[in-house]
């Protein structure tokens, strides 16, 4: 303890003595611009005179400064803000002409007007300097953030904003995007994260949970915010309806899958009633948003998702203290895949191009703006928050999950999480904090590095069409890439990837190491008798590829030497995909029955041995299909909280887990309707029609029914507050957050 307040009271006094240092090179620099402000004598002084006149000044107007503005701002408060204002400048003069007066020699001089430019740029340099030197001072980060959220917490009260009940506590979830479950044991375990570590000691558990055969954040978050994974097979696929490529990552697509979870659970969200949604792909029917993708496709004041960054950097402490950090980060990823390529590592994935900036971006601005939003939430009373920080993932795509650089990431998420934590002490109310992930992440070649050619030659050669000699690159499908773009008004990629040019050419998807092949021509899915009949080779190609696990076409799987079980018989999968682990004959199966599932699903091969899979994107740690880690994600939750039960598998369920821990912390009643198809769903905004894009017909889910108990006794919640229909107060606007086929408006589901 008492090492920890020297190292504090150590850094303090060095932060003191560069200010100073600066400060006394400004007056140095001024005394030699202007004409009326001069450090020596008529007859002249030596440099070391002159600069001990200087650093005489600058320490005693930094001293006056400290001790007497206070007191001269408490005696002005009365005085009109606009004339307050102006006295500043002068009042700040004046400081400065006491401070020359006060040198032992009487060399300093200036006129009263000069006093007043040279004061104003001191005191600009100095706080400058002090907020550049405190970038790595959580505590001076933490204490400018109270106060921002101090400021909009009474404004909140003097417009007369209702407040949350602050009497119950309130619940923070917080996302480790990409994390898994044996990655956050082995970072705890080594002594990389010690927030966390010190949250397990207290009492915290943790648990893993199994993802569905498509282990991306598109599925995962939409499952726990929206509480439906149903017709997402991948990260990106073909829809041959509209002949557009979905790509859960996409402002628009992700808008679209939003209003099709909320019309196919009859519910806004786990965040519907005082919540907040920070960094996410989706709402969650969450209110107060920032950062969220599914809402910045709108233009014009619809759109509320980028207002968490003019909040956060209209403090120019916090631009500071990003705009260093974003720098710093950059030179490292640089000076990381320099090393990397020296020491000549493999696997390895280029990393040049922009590659750094979006890096910055992803682990920098996205993780402090975040934060920040989070805290400004908790400052606020807020019942329940869930933010992404997706740090972690973006680093692990490009230099791979186990490794020096992602344990770096690791090491400032934790410092994150630590500051929240800290924060929530202060909090108007008790908070619970939740962290969980997603999925995880499978380290492995890329299939392009290890095997010359990507799955679109692959699929190519067989079906006979002609190959490239020169194999492309498949684009990588980091969320952070299509964070850069919302955030510089830029959301929506379009071009041959969103809509594939017509042809009977099939349409080659990647999302890690799972791969989708469609057949445009061929309207609903491909029959494996037309494929044989129309491409005899490519199935053979494929399952004999030893880059290729598995393949699924037509409720078939096929394995490598002939192998094929079918779905509709018990035992043939399991025994089949019983290298991928547990549950991944279900989740193929479930998979099976979505209406846009490819006319060919694609796994990569899996060595058990080693974790490793082969992405069929520039990734070497990646996540999306089955093998490894990536199905393997984690809860962790405080000891007074139920127990979730054992065996989580889908997002699904872990959402049925947090409704049931909001309603035991007696915040937000989310409503649970009945899911049948004669429920209608209302949006407050303009009544739009919604039409189902995929086939008319039942879709069981072959999962086994297997529901989250709360073990207490089933009591009716009430909501005591009177019943009263709710109004947005948001100004109607256009909403242009579509497929752009579709032509549907994409309501915002936040009630």
């Amino acid at each position: 303890m008492w090492r920890g307040r020297w190292r504090t009271a150590g850094g303090a006094l060095v932060r003191v003595v560069l200010v100073w240092a600066v400060s006394t090179l400004t007056m140095l620099a001024l005394a030699g611009i202007l004409p009326d402000f001069r450090l020596q004598s008529g007859d002249g002084d030596s440099i070391t005179q002159i600069g001990l006149t200087a650093a005489w000044g600058a320490g005693a107007f930094g001293l006056l400064s400290a001790l007497v503005w206070p007191v001269l701002v408490r005696a002005l408060l009365l005085v009109p803000a606009l004339v307050l204002g102006l006295l500043v400048f002068f009042l700040n003069g004046s400081l400065l002409l006491i401070a020359l007066g006060l040198s032992p020699a009487g060399r300093g001089e200036a006129a009263p007007e000069t006093a007043v430019v040279v004061a104003a740029v001191m005191s600009a340099v100095a706080s400058a300097t002090s907020t550049a030197l405190a970038v790595r001072d959580d505590d001076a980060y933490r204490r400018r953030l109270y106060r921002l959220a101090d400021r909009r917490r009474r404004r909140q009260r003097r417009a007369g904003a209702p407040g949350a009940d602050e009497s119950a506590p309130g619940l923070v979830f917080l996302q480790l995007d990409g994390v898994g479950y044996q990655t956050l044991r082995r970072a705890v375990g080594d002594g990389l994260m010690p927030a966390v570590a010190g949250w397990l000691d207290a009492g915290h558990r943790i648990a893993p949970w199994r993802t569905d055969w498509s282990s991306q954040t598109g599925a995962s978050q939409l499952g726990i915010l929206h509480g439906s994974t149903f017709d997402v097979p991948a990260f990106r696929w073909y829809e041959k309806e509209t002949g557009e490529v979905v790509v859960c990552n996409r402002p628009t697509s992700a808008a679209e899958l939003q209003r099709r979870a909320v019309r196919r659970t009859c519910d806004g969200g786990l965040l519907t009633l005082d919540g907040a949604s920070r960094g996410n792909l989706f709402s969650g029917g969450a209110d107060q948003l920032a950062l969220v993708l599914s809402v910045s496709a709108r233009r014009g004041r619809a759109n509320r998702s980028r207002a968490g960054y003019f909040a956060y950097f209209s403090d120019p402490a916090n631009a500071v203290r990003t705009a260093l950090s974003f720098v710093a980060e950059a030179a490292r990823e640089i000076s990381q895949s320099l090393r990397a390529r020296i020491r000549g590592d493999r696997p390895r994935v280029a990393r040049g191009g922009l590659y750094p900036l979006i890096r910055a971006f992803a682990t920098v601005v996205e993780r402090d703006v975040v934060v920040a939003a989070v805290i400004g939430d908790m400052l606020a009373g807020r019942a329940a928050v869930y933010a992404d920080l997706v740090a972690y993932d973006e680093v692990a795509h490009h230099s791979g999950p186990h490794g020096p650089d992602a344990d770096q990431v690791l090491a400032r998420l934790d410092r994150s999480l630590a500051l929240i934590a800290r924060v929530a002490e202060h909090a108007p109310r008790a908070y619970r904090i939740v962290l969980l992930s997603d999925h995880g992440q499978s380290p492995g070649e890329t299939f392009l590095g290890r095997y010359g050619l990507t799955l679109k030659d692959l699929v190519r050669a067989g079906c006979g069409l002609p190959v490239s000699r020169r194999a492309g690159r498949t684009p990588s499908g980091a969320e952070a890439r299509a964070a850069v773009l919302a955030a510089l008004h830029r959301p929506v990629e379009e071009g041959e990837e969103a809509h594939p040019g017509p042809g009977s050419d099939p349409v080659v998807l990647a999302s890690g190491n799972l791969g989708l092949i469609s057949f445009p021509g061929v309207p609903g899915r491909a029959s494996r008798a037309w494929i044989e009949r129309t491409h005899p080779a490519l199935l053979a190609t494929l399952v004999n590829h030893p880059g290729i696990g598995f393949v699924l076409v037509d409720g078939v799987v096929l394995g490598p030497g002939g192998a094929q079980a079918r779905l509709d018989v018990p035992g043939e999968a399991e025994e089949l995909l019983a290298p991928y682990g547990p549950g991944a004959a279900a989740a193929v199966r479930r998979t099976d029955t979505f209406p846009h599932v490819a006319d060919v699903m694609v796994n990569s091969a899996y060595d058990p041995r080693t974790g490793e899979v082969h992405a069929f994107e520039e990734q070497i740690g990646s996540h999306g299909g089955l093998g490894g880690e990536q199905g393997q994600p984690f809860l962790m939750w405080p000891a007074d909280l139920s127990d979730p039960g054992g065996g989580l598998v889908g997002a699904e369920a872990v959402h049925g887990v947090l409704r049931r821990w909001l309603r035991e912390a007696d915040g937000p009643q989310v409503p649970v309707q009945d899911r049948g198809p004669q429920v209608a769903v209302q949006d407050l905004g303009p009544q739009v029609a919604v039409q189902d894009p995929g086939p008319q017909v039942p879709v069981q889910d072959p999962r086994p029914e297997a529901p989250v108990l709360d073990p207490r006794p089933e009591v009716p919640v009430q909501d005591p507050r009177p019943q009263a229909p709710v109004q947005d107060p948001r100004p109607a606007a256009a909403l242009d957050g579509i497929l752009p086929s579709a032509g549907d408006p994409v309501p915002d589901e936040t009630r």
